[in-house]
């Protein structure tokens, strides 16, 4: 059974920080590219940042860059969102994905809020 578990999400203040998590489980996670995507109330899911599946190529919105990182353990099978200088406008949904060739898998969300 295919599972994508995030974790970290909750209430920060402007400038903070928070490192999301997403556990993967029920395929070789080593194949796959992941990504973290977000979606705002309202708003279209848009993509923040990919890694590729040894971790050799990032990719960001320019939106976050400077202030994100996505790194990846693949003896965990995690990949993780490290948030710094949190802004008001990166409060959402937050979500990752994992692609292989056709396939795609998505957790289920964890929330970020960004607020005083």
């Amino acid at each position: 059974q295919v599972q994508l578990v995030e974790s970290g999400g909750g209430l920060v203040q402007p400038g903070g920080s928070l490192r999301l998590s997403c556990a993967a489980s029920g395929f070789t996670f080593s194949k796959y590219t992941m990504s973290w995507y977000r979606q705002a109330p309202g708003k279209e899911r848009e993509l923040v940042a990919v890694i590729t599946n040894t971790g050799g190529t990032r990719n960001y919105v320019d939106s976050v860059k400077g202030r994100f990182t996505i790194s990846r353990d693949n003896a965990k099978s995690t990949v993780f969102l490290q948030m710094n200088s949190l802004k008001p406008e990166d409060t959402a949904v937050y979500y990752c994905k994992a692609d292989w060739v056709i396939r795609e898998y998505w957790g289920q969300g964890t929330q970020v809020t960004v607020s005083s």
